[in-house]
Order: C-alpha cells, then sequence, then structure tokens
C-alpha cells in the first residue's frame, strides 16, 4: 500500500509540474476536455500538490514523536522529488522532436513550470530533513549544499541524505515502541542509583552533556541518574575528593546509602582513588569502568618527554584559562595528563587496591580502523597504535580489564568503536552497535547482581 501510494503521489506532482504540456495535449479535443477544463485541471493539480506537501503520506502519523514524523516526511517528498523529477527530465526530452520548432513556446513553459513545481517539493522536503535529522550531521549538510548545483553529483548525493535520515528515523522510531512496550519491566531500577562519572578535558555540567543519549534511555527504562559533577582536568587525587564528596552529598540528601559508579576514562581512576583512599568504599555497590587506562598511556609518556617545555606550559595554560571561563575552579591540564602516563598508572595500581565489598567490572572497545574515528580520535589512533598497540583512538586495549568482570567490544566492519563512541559523544548511529541499548543491558545487568 505503502509503495502504491508513493507512485500515486509523484505521478501526481509530476502531472502537476508539467501542467502546460497535459493542458497542449488535452485542449485540442473538446469533447473529452471542455473549454474550460483547463482552468479546472490546474486549480485540481494546485490543490493535489499542496495537500501532498503539507501530508506526504498518512502512515507516518503513527510514529511516536513529532520529530521523526516531520522527519519521514521530508524524505517522502524526496523520494517523490526524485521519481517525479526524472520523469519530467524523459517528458522533455520526448516532446523536443514533437514541439521544436512550432510549438517551442510550449516546451518552455513546460521547463518552467516543471522546475517551480519540483523546486516545491524538493525544499519542503529537505528543509524537513535539515531541521529535525540529527544522523545525517553537519558534514552531510555541507557536503549537500554544495554538491546541489552539480549535476549527477546532486543526485547521489541526495540519494545519500535520504538513506541517512530513513534509517535514522525508523530506527529511533524504534527504540521509542520498544522502550514504551518494556517501560513496566523497568529494567534500569536498581537498588542504588547510578553516579555517572565524566572521563578528563570534558564535564557533565554547565554547557555539555558528556553522555549524550544514554542518560535519557536509562531514565525511561526507570534508572535514576546523578553526575560527578567536578572539574574537567585536575589530578587523580584532587578529581577523587571532589566525587567522594559528591558521593557523600547524594547519599546525605537521599538516604540511599550507596550508588553504582559507572565511569569513563580517567573518571574510573578517580573512582577508585575515591573508594580506596578516601572511604567510598563503604557508599560504593559498584564500579563499572567504561575505556579506563587502567595501565596508563606510554604514548602520553612518550609526549611528555618530548614536547618542548614551552609548548606545554602554552597548551596548559590555554586550556587552564578557557576551563576557568566555562566554570571549573583549578583546572590543571598538566597534572591531568600525567596521571595518565603508563609509569603513573604503574605506581597507582599498586597504592590504590581494590576494596572488598565493592563490585569492579570494567568495559573496553577498539576502533578497527583509523578513519572508524572521528577528528581528533582518528589522527591519535595512529600514534597510539604505534606504542600501545590495537586502540579505541585514545587508550590501548590493553589498558581496559580491571575487576571482576571485563566486556571487549567492537564491531564486524572496518569502523569499530572509538573512546567517544563508548559515551555517545556524537550522537551517532552506529551500524552493529547501539550504545543506549548496551547500557539498558549494562545497568539491568547490575539490577540482576542485587546492586
Amino acid at each position: 500500500m505503502r509503495y502504491i501510494r508513493r507512485i500515486c503521489c509523484a505521478l501526481f506532482i509530476f502531472l502537476t509540474a508539467n501542467m502546460p504540456l497535459l493542458n497542449y495535449l488535452l485542449s485540442s479535443n473538446d469533447i473529452i476536455f471542455p473549454k474550460h477544463g483547463g482552468i479546472i485541471l490546474m486549480l485540481l493539480l494546485v490543490l493535489g500538490l499542496i495537500v501532498i506537501n503539507i501530508v506526504p503520506a498518512v502512515s507516518h502519523r503513527s510514529l511516536p514523536g513529532k520529530r521523526l514524523r516531520i522527519c519521514a516526511d521530508g524524505c517522502e517528498l524526496l523520494i517523490y522529488f526524485l521519481i517525479s523529477v526524472s520523469a519530467s527530465v524523459i517528458c522533455l526530452i520526448a516532446a523536443l522532436p514533437a514541439l521544436f520548432p512550432g510549438d517551442k513556446m510550449v516546451w518552455f513553459g513546460n521547463l518552467v513550470c516543471v522546475i517551480l513545481v519540483e523546486a516545491v517539493v524538493f525544499w519542503s522536503g529537505i528543509i524537513r530533513i535539515y531541521l529535525t535529522s540529527t544522523q545525517i550531521g553537519i558534514k552531510w549538510r555541507v557536503i549537500g549544499l554544495l554538491c546541489g548545483w552539480i549535476p549527477v553529483v546532486h543526485l547521489a548525493v541526495l540519494m545519500k541524505i535520504i538513506w541517512m535520515a530513513s534509517e535514522e528515523w525508523r530506527f529511533e522510531s524504534g527504540k521509542l515502541m520498544q522502550a514504551q512496550e518494556r517501560k513496566d519491566d523497568l529494567l534500569c531500577q536498581t537498588r542504588y542509583p547510578l553516579l555517572m562519572v565524566h572521563g578528563v578535558f570534558f564535564r557533565d555540567f554547565k554547557y555539555f552533556n558528556y553522555w549524550g543519549r544514554i542518560p535519557e534511555e536509562l531514565k525511561r527504562h526507570g534508572g535514576v541518574i546523578y553526575y560527578g559533577n567536578h572539574q574537567s582536568a585536575a589530578c587523580v587525587a584532587d578529581s577523587g575528593k571532589e566525587l567522594a564528596d559528591r558521593i557523600r552529598e547524594i547519599v546525605a540528601e537521599t538516604g540511599c546509602g550507596k550508588v553504582n559508579i559507572i565511569a569513563h576514562s580517567k573518571g574510573g581512576l578517580d573512582s577508585r582513588y575515591a573508594i580506596s583512599r578516601l572511604g567510598i568504599d563503604e557508599y560504593a555497590a559498584s564500579l563499572t569502568t567504561i575505556n579506563t587506562p587502567h595501565r596508563g598511556c606510554i604514548f602520553a609518556d612518550y609526549l611528555l618527554d618530548k614536547i618542548p617545555g614551552a609548548v606545554k606550559d602554552k597548551t596548559a595554560e590555554g586550556y587552564n584559562s578557557a576551563l576557568k571561563v566555562l566554570g571549573d575552579e583549578n583546572p590543571d591540564f598538566i597534572a591531568a595528563v600525567t596521571d595518565l602516563t603508563a609509569s603513573a598508572c604503574k605506581e597507582f595500581n599498586q597504592t590504590v587496591p581494590d576494596k572488598p565489598g565493592v563490585y569492579y567490572q570494567s568495559v573496553g572497545s577498539k576502533l578497527n580502523t583509523a578513519s572508524g574515528g572521528r577528528f581528533p580520535l582518528n589522527f591519535s589512533h595512529q600514534l597510539v597504535k604505534y606504542f600501545d598497540g590495537a586502540n579505541d583512538g585514545l587508550v590501548a586495549e590493553s589498558s581496559f580489564p580491571w575487576g571482576e568482570d571485563y566486556t571487549f567490544l567492537t564491531t564486524s566492519g572496518r569502523r569499530g568503536i572509538s573512546h567517544g563512541d563508548m559515551i555517545d559523544l556524537n550522537r551517532e548511529n552506529i551500524r552493529d552497535f547501539d550504545v543506549r541499548e548496551y547500557y539498558v543491558g549494562l545497568v539491568n545487568g547490575l539490577k540482576e547482581k542485587g546492586f
């Protein structure tokens, strides 16, 4: 039924776009096409075009979420556009011998009508997609604008954009319906609330959402979430103290007794320090580290050793100044990087033992190729690979494992899963890896263990 409607709508647009030619062909027979038939036909076709642009597909009315409905309608209009404009081009070429030279004005009038009508359909569709799609990103928006004037190339780019946006609305609507179907299961309603701890050089408070779409997905399934709210860059000891204070604050205010810590990157080291050295073990039911460099990064040792002191100081000064403006009280770029070196982490592991009574588990991922990551991880991947081996663009695979259980993730294709992908940093839907669903399963696992 959907394909029949699609063909009918595209045919209607085609007829509207070719009204001058249609009027020319039918007006020669007054019996079949009465004297004022052209005006009536034109009005009907224009009215139909308006209706199609307002409601491209009735089937999309049932989709969950206004944004997805608009995106799906935009895709549908662009499909109509591709079909109808292709038919119109064939029609114009076929009409050339019959209309030239005697009735060439009919042909040119038809060309103008095709351009105007198809432009209405195209812009109605592309604006919908550009305003609602998150997956086509800035890259494909720019490519679409730049290639929109190059014949043939613009059609290939348009089909790519339609495919990406269509995949998005189908996938996202499926997730929303899935969440609705299992909302009563409360898969993420753990005994203790979740504390999400960010990594180095990022923040989870004021101006930035570190965890992408993950928190909302967990809340949708019953999860109760808090954030570390600590500074973006500091030594492990200072970050650990901030986290310890934050955990005590949460426990005191809510009476929850304990928290389940989910920590990404350096946040895993900060959390281990708080649990082991600052007495937080009595308030921590579990610690799950995500892509944490438990054994540090050899390439960090190399960089700190080889980069001239003046360059390091200038970089640190620029970063620290910027973060102070954003709200960090005392960011320390050099201290944060130093605590991520392999040498520092070796000493850290000897002096910061795991605490009994706390469940430790870890997760790691790998970029299969450098091109699978976004800048700057696609660049750093090769550097880390040279010093540390297989990695996620920042941390070596060998550095991830810690605790009773370890999970390693990647994809079957060339892409893999980067350091940023593990926290949904780019809000990107990755083939073979649904990051939101992974976290739902991860938290549900904590629930099943009684945490």
